[in-house]
């Protein structure tokens, strides 16, 4: 089984009851709680105001691919210097957006994007990579990834990832398709969306976000009467209605009708799997 490949079973057969903690991925053992920053929730309901992410589209239009398996890839390898420098320049154009100006849909779609890249300007500055926790420059001994450290200033406040998502994002919004959204680099996570989110555009976006990765096998999985699901739905569970009836629920919102049927025929969790490998091409050197 690959480094970048855990599920709970495996976990469970390898490690001893003292040494499961240490043995288990940092975000499985302490997925960050939603800790609302204040701060942020400032906003302007009657906004009309919209933020430009042409820059960001024509970035993903240059590298991201469908894969045949579902899974979207992003060609790293192949980005060049002025394409990086362009990708730099609309992170630094969104961190002098005044964002506390703008409507919620807005905001989110800003909020979004910003993570995303972020995520993809990190990988850039550290390729080649097998996987995005290689990339240890949070704060910290044991530092696990790059999602503690200080990568933006938005409002004269500086921010990481950790922030973005699990105290913006997670804490105002209360939406479970936050986690649809964000994008870690890594197979295991919902797809980088091959378009940037936009305020107009955002509900939609969302659900066919949610509705994408519940249906591919990443999402959820039932095999002879066992769920098996992403291990997203159990570090977040207290997103999907906090137990394992909560999730099947959730996923049954968004899932097709094979899928809907054979989760009517389940009532807990058997496994949960997650493959932190790097979402490039094979080719992507």
């Amino acid at each position: 089984m690959p480094a970048a490949f855990m599920t709970r079973r495996a976990v469970l057969g390898t490690a001893s009851a003292a040494t499961l903690g240490a043995a288990l991925p940092l975000p499985a053992r302490a997925a960050p709680e939603a800790d609302l920053w204040p701060r942020w929730q400032e906003h302007d309901s009657e906004s009309t105001a919209t933020i430009d992410h042409s820059a960001w589209a024509d970035f993903l239009d240059g590298y991201l691919s469908r894969g045949p398996n579902g899974v979207n890839r992003f060609a790293y390898g192949r980005v060049d210097a002025r394409d990086h420098k362009a990708l730099k320049r609309y992170i630094e154009d969104l961190g002098a957006t005044r964002i506390s100006a703008h409507n919620r849909d807005e905001q989110f779609a800003f909020w979004a994007n910003l993570y995303n890249a972020l995520t993809i300007d990190v990988v850039l500055d550290h390729w080649p990579v097998e996987t995005i926790r290689d990339i240890d420059i949070s704060p910290g001994l044991f530092s696990d990834g790059p999602w503690g450290k200080k990568l933006l200033a938005v409002e004269g406040t500086e921010l990481t990832l950790n922030e973005i998502e699990h105290r913006i994002l997670r804490p105002i919004w209360q939406d479970p398709r936050v986690h649809y959204a964000v994008n870690c680099a890594s197979i295991g996570c919902p797809n980088l969306r091959p378009e940037p989110f936009t305020g107009a555009k955002l509900e939609q976006q969302l659900d066919d976000a949610a509705r994408t990765y519940v249906n591919h096998p990443r999402g959820a999985t039932v095999r002879d009467g066992e769920l098996i699901v992403s291990s997203i739905y159990t570090w977040f569970q207290e997103d999907f209605g906090g137990d394992d009836a909560g999730v099947i629920a959730h996923l049954r919102q968004h899932a097709e009708p094979e899928l809907d049927e054979q989760l009517a025929q389940v009532s807990s969790i058997s496994d949960d799997r997650y493959d932190w490998a790097i979402n490039a091409p094979a080719s992507s050197g």
